[in-house]
Formats: C-alpha cells, structure tokens, sequence
C-alpha cells in the first residue's frame, strides 16, 4: 500500500507543477490605453455690431470718429428700426465719439478742437437729417442730454442705388482743408461739409 502511494504522488505533483507552468506561460490579455478625444473649441462667433473707426486730415487737424456698425439682417432700418424724427444714436453699442485736433467749421457750426459724440436726426425722404454735435463723452449710445448739445446743422440726403448691409461712417471727398461726412445705411446717404477753420 506504502509503494501505490509513493508512485501516486510523485504523479500528483508533476501534474500541478505542469498546470502551474502553463498558467505563467499564459499571455495576459493586452488592454489597448484609452486616448481621449481631441477637445475642438468653439470659434468665436463675431460681433453683431463690430467697431469701426473714419478718420481723415485737413490742414494739420486730425479727425477720428470711433462707431459701431450695426447690420440690417432682414430688418427694415428707415422708418422702423431707425424711426423718423427721434435722435439717434448713430451707431450701435457705446455712443458714437468724434475727436477733432483743430477747429472746424461742420455745415453751419462752429465746432472747437476737443472731444465730442456725434447724433443725428433722421427725417423722411424729402425733409433733411441734422447731425448733432453733443459735448457729453464717455456714455452708453442711447443716453443723450440735449442740454449737452454744442448744437446742431443740416445734413444733406442722397439715396443709395442698392441697399447697404451695414452702416458706415466714412470722410469722403478730402481736400487739403475740407472733406464730407457720410453716414450711410439701407438706401440712405446723408452728408455734411467740413472745413478746416483758421
């Protein structure tokens, strides 16, 4: 009986150390490394109303207006949007400024070297706009204090032969001493001499 189980376990235990072999021998399995994904960022969408600067030079005088430029997206501007006879702002966002180095003559006003923001009048076709001349600075577009006014000229009106997407303020015309202010918009131009005064 002794012999059968000294034969038997020598076989058991070559049997486990086999097994035991073959479980090391075994490949784990490879588990590919988890790469995120590339984050794509979001363009910045553009400014409904960018900014925009005119400037222009007339006998040493250095004129700069800085607006923003709205667009009319579908809308109807004269008459709606814009509506006829109520001061506007002239542009979109903070109010429309204008920084003049010497002294100017715009239309019929006296207009002093200095800072100030501009506005205007709309009127309906056949009736003319007035830009306005405001002393105040600084504020959001659609705060205006007419007592603040340095005061007001006529504006002349000519219609654009197709539409214009975005409003403009644009020197146009310069000489070495005058030039024209345009605010242009939809079908509408509107327009005023400027001097450079002695």
């Amino acid at each position: 009986m002794k012999k059968i189980v000294r034969r038997i376990v020598p076989v058991v235990v070559l049997i486990a150390f086999n097994a035991a072999l073959a479980g090391c021998s075994s490949k784990a399995p490879v588990v590919a490394p988890q790469v995120a994904s590339p984050t794509v960022a979001a363009k910045p969408q553009a400014p409904l109303s960018p900014a925009a600067t005119a400037t222009a030079k007339l006998d040493g005088s250095e004129l700069t207006i800085h607006y923003n430029s709205p667009s009319m997206r579908g809308r109807v501007i004269m008459g709606g949007l814009v509506p006829y006879g109520k001061v506007w702002r002239t542009g979109a966002n903070p109010a429309t400024s204008f920084v003049t180095t010497g002294n100017l003559k715009i239309g019929r006003l006296d207009v002093p070297a200095g800072k100030y923001t501009l506005y205007t009048l709309p009127a309906e076709p056949g009736k003319p706009w007035e830009l306005i001349v405001n002393k105040q600075t600084g504020q959001w577009g659609t705060v205006y204090k007419q007592d603040m006014d340095l005061g007001r000229t006529p504006m002349h009106y000519t219609k654009l032969a197709a539409p214009q997407e975005s409003m403009t303020i644009s020197f146009e015309n310069t000489t070495k001493d005058s030039t024209e202010l345009h605010v242009k918009w939809e079908t509408t131009d509107v327009s005023v001499k400027i001097e450079a005064k002695k």
